[in-house]
C-alpha cells in the first residue's frame, strides 16, 4: 500500500506518523527524536513539565535530528498556555492539544507560523477546530490509551469527522501494527497517531518496569478508570486502580495544583511519576486498549520498519 501524503500546514513528514505525546515524561526528547529522525513526527509530552524542563527537551531534541518535532499538551494543565508559548519561542514545529479546547492557541499558533492540531472526539469539534484555523485534527477513538473523550471506536468516528471538514484528519487509538495504520488509511485518514506502540520501545523514557507492564498484559487487565480532570482514563490494572475500585481512600494531603480544574480524588500527576519512575504498583500506567499484542521492547526504528512491511503485505481473501 502506497503512503499517503500527510500535509499540516507547510510540514510534510516523509511518513504520514505521528507519535503520541505520552505524559508524564514518557515521551521526552530521544523518543521523539527517533520518531522523527525515521521520517514521522516526534512529539514531547509537555504536560507536567516545567517550563524551562520542556525548554531543555526540545533543545535536547534538536540536537539529536533535523526532523519534525512538537509537542503535546493537555488543555486541562494549569501551566497549558506558559507551555505552549514557551514551545512556540523555542521554535517548535507543531503543537497538539487534547483533554480540553483553546480557542486562543490558535491566534497563538497563527502569529508564530505554527500549526496547531487539536485532539477530537467529534465532527462538531472538528469543524469548530478547522474554523478557528487548526491545521489538522488527530480524531481519537475508545481504543486509545490515558484520557479519552469518546465511547466510540476510531473506525466509528473517523469517516464522520473526514467527511465533516477539509483539513487533514489523523486517525488515533488501536493502531499499534502496520495492518491498523492500512486499515485506517483506507477509511480516509490521512496519517495516523501512534501512542502505546512507541512507550514500549527502547528509546522511550519508561521505567523497565513500566514495560515490563506492557509486555505482560492481557485484554483483560486493561481497564478504564475516572481520572480526577473529569474523563474516563484507559490503563493497565494494579494494586492501584484495585484501590480505586475498592472506593479507598486516595486524596492528596497537599496539591500542587496542576490541573485547572480536579476533582483531587487522587493526584493524577504524582500517580503517572511513580509509574514512569519505576512503581508500578501505587502509580497509574496509561496505555491502550490493543497494549496486550504487544510482545517486544524494540527500537523505533525496528518498530517503523516492521510496520512498513506489515503494511506491503497482501490481504488474505477467500476464494
Amino acid at each position: 500500500m502506497k503512503l499517503t501524503d500527510l500535509e499540516i500546514g507547510h510540514l510534510i513528514p516523509k511518513l504520514p506518523i505521528i507519535q503520541g505525546g505520552m505524559a508524564v515524561r514518557i515521551s521526552t526528547a530521544p523518543l521523539a527524536a527517533a520518531v522523527a529522525e525515521e521520517g514521522g513526527i516526534g512529539l514531547i509530552a509537555a504536560t507536567g513539565m516545567s517550563v524551562e524542563e520542556l525548554k531543555q527537551e526540545i533543545a535536547k531534541a534538536r540536537d539529536l535530528t533535523k526532523g519534525i518535532i512538537g509537542i503535546n499538551i493537555m488543555f486541562a494543565a494549569s501551566q497549558f498556555a506558559n507551555l505552549v508559548k514557551a514551545a512556540i519561542e523555542e521554535g517548535i514545529d507543531l503543537v497538539v492539544s487534547g483533554a480540553g479546547f483553546s480557542r486562543d492557541m490558535f491566534s497563538w499558533g497563527k502569529s508564530a507560523g505554527i500549526p496547531i492540531v487539536p485532539i477530537v472526539s467529534s465532527p462538531k469539534l472538528a469543524q469548530l477546530s478547522e474554523k478557528l484555523g487548526a491545521a489538522a485534527v488527530v480524531v481519537e477513538g475508545k481504543e486509545a490509551g490515558g484520557h479519552l473523550g469518546t465511547t466510540l471506536s476510531m473506525k466509528e468516528l473517523l469517516p464522520k469527522v473526514k467527511q465533516a471538514v477539509k483539513i487533514p484528519v489523523i486517525a488515533a487509538g488501536g493502531i499499534i501494527d502496520g495492518k491498523a495504520v492500512k486499515e485506517a488509511l483506507s477509511l480516509g485518514a490521512d496519517g495516523v497517531q501512534m501512542g502505546t506502540r512507541f512507550a514500549a520501545s527502547k528509546e522511550s523514557n519508561a521505567s523497565d518496569e513500566f514495560k515490563k507492564m506492557y509486555l505482560d498484559a492481557k485484554p483483560e487487565d486493561v481497564v478504564l478508570i475516572d481520572s480526577p480532570v473529569g474523563l474516563k482514563g484507559r490503563c493497565i490494572l494494579n494494586a492501584f486502580v484495585k484501590r480505586l475500585f475498592n472506593g479507598d481512600n486516595l486524596k492528596p494531603n497537599e496539591c500542587d495544583n496542576c490541573l485547572k480544574h480536579c476533582s483531587r480524588s487522587f493526584c493524577i500527576l504524582k500517580a503517572l511519576i511513580r509509574a514512569q519512575q519505576g512503581d508500578v504498583e501505587t502509580g497509574l500506567v496509561f496505555s491502550g486498549e490493543r497494549v496486550g499484542e504487544i510482545k517486544d521492547v524494540l527500537s523505533v526504528k525496528d518498530i517503523i520498519k516492521n510496520l512498513i512491511f506489515e503494511m506491503e503485505q497482501p490481504e488474505v481473501g477467500c476464494d
